[in-house]
């Protein structure tokens, strides 16, 4: 029998130590620390191959020949988007998100797609087969080439694979999976990190895609070792509300594609579906103007995407608010005092709530300026015109500086039927764009000036 030993892991980072502390020493988290019984592999073995998933060797780079990584259309444009073009072979995909907005049911739905086509196999470690094909069912999906498996032993999972050899391989989920080699619980730190290293093996051996689900956390981070994000090619989150019927996948991760890139997808009961025309979803289209709501040009990943941002300024009977969603609520903070610095309004007293409509994060400085136009429309009671777009950054010293991508923005605006757009002077393009009327501004007076 093979040796066990006491192991002290870290639940929040993976950090391994020989003794127990009540403070981690890399992630600086208390309590966190907790003992593991770990067999003893042998060293030869356990230098035989890295995730990669081949022997070690010396080459010289320019001597290693390259090729253009062909893609697989998984069925969905807008999932083949996020993945930078389709799904790559040998590239192992993780996909994460709270309990029920979609994950297992868009794998289903991209492998039985897949499967009518190419070799596929669907791993199942928390649902029943019967479950599995309950749900196919009800979402009348071709289940007839589909080849499932309900296992949560990594071994027998790779085994199976070998001898199936699917060229598309789904393991739901990977918290679930357990490797023989350790004596800890499914779930754990080491379980979850030595039996993603092994799928990522076979992965990079075989040349089969993997997707890899994963659990998240209460703060929607993904659960297990920082080390998995690292071991896998391409990450994507599932974000979106509760009560909403969009799901927005994000990719924070990826290896053959851009990150930061979205898709975007409506929940139905013939389960997701593509939306084409994400912009027209998050504006709204009221009967006149009202103050407080601004349209601005974001851009996710290579797409340029209109949102609505709206603010309600209002007298704060305590301690004023400042409260933001979808935004960095420091960066709020920051914005209105460079508002009360160099456009002399000023938000003392009053409380102040900033929200993006239809749940969109946006990570960009280029909505500082549809910020700014929107507290000040509503602190002033004066509705901005329904025909406008904004976009651009606001330093310090109250420039308008140029964001990147400026006229695809402006494009995308003229497409959606905007005549008039206040953008950095910087972005002004040098041919004018039939349909709109671009003004550029250099600082926030200027632009404030404009309205």
């Amino acid at each position: 029998m093979a040796k066990v030993r006491s192991v002290y892991v870290c639940s929040a980072c993976g950090t391994e130590s020989s003794k127990w502390g009540g403070q981690c020493a890399d992630c600086g988290e208390w309590n966190t620390i907790a003992e593991q019984q770990r067999a003893i592999v042998s060293k030869a073995v356990g230098r035989a191959v890295g995730y990669a998933g081949t022997a070690a060797q010396v080459s010289v780079l320019d001597a290693i020949a390259t090729e253009d990584a062909p893609r697989i259309a998984t069925g969905l444009s807008e999932l083949d988007r996020v993945l930078g073009g389709g799904l790559v072979t040998g590239s192992v995909v993780l996909i994460g998100g709270d309990p029920g907005i979609g994950k297992s049911t868009i794998l289903l739905q991209t492998l039985t797609h897949l499967a009518q086509t190419l070799p596929a196999l669907y791993i199942t470690g928390e649902e029943s087969l019967s479950q599995v094909a309950m749900r196919g069912r009800r979402l009348d999906l071709p289940l007839n080439k589909l080849r499932v498996m309900a296992e949560t032993q990594v071994e027998t999972i790779i085994a199976t694979a070998e001898q199936e050899r699917p060229r598309i391989l789904v393991v739901d989920s990977i918290q679930t999976l357990y490797t023989d080699s350790l004596t800890s619980a499914p779930g754990g730190v080491s379980q979850i990190r030595e039996s993603a290293a092994l799928l990522t093996r076979y992965a990079k051996r075989s040349g089969c895609a993997l997707f890899l689900v994963g659990h998240v956390t209460k703060e929607g981070a993904l659960a297990g070792p920082r080390v998995l994000e690292h071991m896998v090619d391409c990450v994507l989150y599932f974000e979106g509300e509760a009560d909403s019927r969009f799901r927005l996948i994000r990719a924070v991760k990826n290896r053959f594609g851009a990150v930061n890139e979205l898709g975007v997808f409506a929940m139905t009961d013939r389960g997701l579906r593509e939306v084409s025309n994400p912009s027209a979803i998050f504006l709204s289209r009221y009967d006149q103007p009202i103050p407080g709501s601004v349209v601005m040009i974001t851009r996710e990943g290579t797409r340029p995407l209109l949102v609505e941002v709206q603010a309600l300024v209002d007298d704060a009977f305590s301690n004023p608010r400042r409260v933001a969603v979808g935004l960095d609520q420091n960066r709020l903070a920051m914005l209105l005092a460079v508002l009360h610095r160099h456009g002399g309004i000023s938000s003392q007293g009053q409380d102040v709530f900033v929200n993006v409509v239809g749940g969109v994060k946006v990570l960009e400085t280029g909505s500082d300026l549809a910020v700014v136009l929107a507290v000040t429309s509503s602190l002033r009671g004066q509705a901005l015109d329904s025909d406008l777009v904004v976009f651009g950054e606001i330093g310090l010293s109250g420039e308008i500086r140029p964001v990147p991508n400026g006229q695809e923005r402006l494009k995308e605006a003229a497409k959606h039927g905007f005549t008039r757009a206040i953008v950095p002077r910087g972005n002004v393009p040098k041919q004018a764009i039939e349909g709109i009327k671009v003004v550029g501004v250099g600082r926030l007076s200027e632009a404030l000036d404009a309205l």
